[in-house]
């Protein structure tokens, strides 16, 4: 380590150590071990992960998302309190690789448990090939595109990891956090049913999208991705790639160009307009802006309402 380095690191502890001393044992609001009432405290990294916290743990824990809602979570800087919460938690369940800064405070400061979702579900490269379609390399490991959350069946297995380290966490509610993994697991089920019976009339079809997240979404169901954008939602096309998107899509009879909710959709929109085409939503469920009106299940049924449109379904 740099001397550098070593002063920031030493930087950073001081500040977290001053921030415990200040949020107090007792605080109800500060994940810890004991999260209020008695309750797991649990640090999620961003809302996929925040989700399954709350579904599996119930009533049992308290939860704190590191990402708040409606913030892209890729880029996220945490603040000491939050580097805090990591150093306190009971659990803390996070992704390895998707946010940097995430990563960083597990190294430094986690004491606790950890789940990594990716320990459940290997991430796949899904580069952009030469024809601009989304293909996918094997990667394993916390390399490669991870968006797992998006295949019900990959979700699953992360859900049944959250549970089992809930469970081992605190031993107490066990048959609480397996019966709730139960369920979830059977939704999520039902939900990959859904999907299944109303893109198998679609099979091979291309749809476009800003950013390249649906690459498991799009190899577990059979239908292809092309995206305008790489795994980065802020990655920016070049004039090539973007000539050959709109090459494919006037070969292919593609009628819409998605965009997503937390970027903005002007490259996705002007794309739209230069082919004349229609936009609409995909949502890659990185955060939610509205938690009480939507969650998980509601944005998946949504997406897969919308691709079914995109490919001339009937409503």
């Amino acid at each position: 380590m740099s001397h550098r380095s070593a002063v920031l690191s030493l930087g950073i502890a001081a500040t977290v150590a001053l921030t415990l001393a200040a949020c107090g044992s007792g605080s109800s609001t500060s994940a810890g071990s004991s999260g209020g009432g008695g309750r797991l405290g649990v640090v999620a990294s961003f809302y996929p992960l925040e989700y399954l916290a709350e579904q599996i743990g119930g009533s049992h824990v308290s939860v704190t998302d590191l990402t708040s809602p409606g913030v892209e979570p890729h880029d996220l800087e945490l603040s000491p309190r939050q580097i805090a919460a990591v150093e306190k938690a009971g659990l803390v369940v996070y992704l390895k690789g998707l946010q940097p800064a995430v990563d960083d405070a597990v190294a430094q400061f986690g004491r606790g448990p950890v789940v990594q979702a990716a320990d459940f579900s290997p991430l796949v490269d899904h580069h952009l090939d030469e024809d601009g379609a989304a293909g996918g390399e094997p990667g394993g490991g916390t390399t490669g595109d991870p968006h797992i959350w998006l295949d019900p069946t990959r979700y699953a297995a992360v859900a049944k990891g959250v549970g089992t380290a809930l469970a081992k966490a605190d031993p107490g509610h066990a048959a609480d956090y397996r019966r709730n993994t139960d369920g979830l697991v059977d939704r999520l089920a039902t939900l990959d049913r859904e999907f299944r019976s109303g893109l198998a009339p679609y099979k091979g079809r291309e749809f476009v999208t800003s950013h390249a997240a649906f690459g498991y979404l799009a190899d577990r169901y059979d239908v292809t991705q092309v995206a305008v954008n790489g795994v980065d939602p802020e990655s920016e096309p070049s004039p090539a790639r973007l000539s050959e998107i709109q090459r494919q899509a006037r070969a292919h009879g593609v009628s819409t160009v998605f965009f997503e909710t937390l970027t903005s959709p002007k490259l996705a929109r002007t794309l739209a307009s230069d082919l004349h085409l229609k936009t609409a939503v995909l949502d890659p469920i990185e955060g939610v802006a509205h938690p009480g009106e939507q969650d998980y299940f509601s944005i998946q049924r949504q997406n897969l309402e919308n691709l079914e449109a995109s490919f001339g379904a009937a409503r």
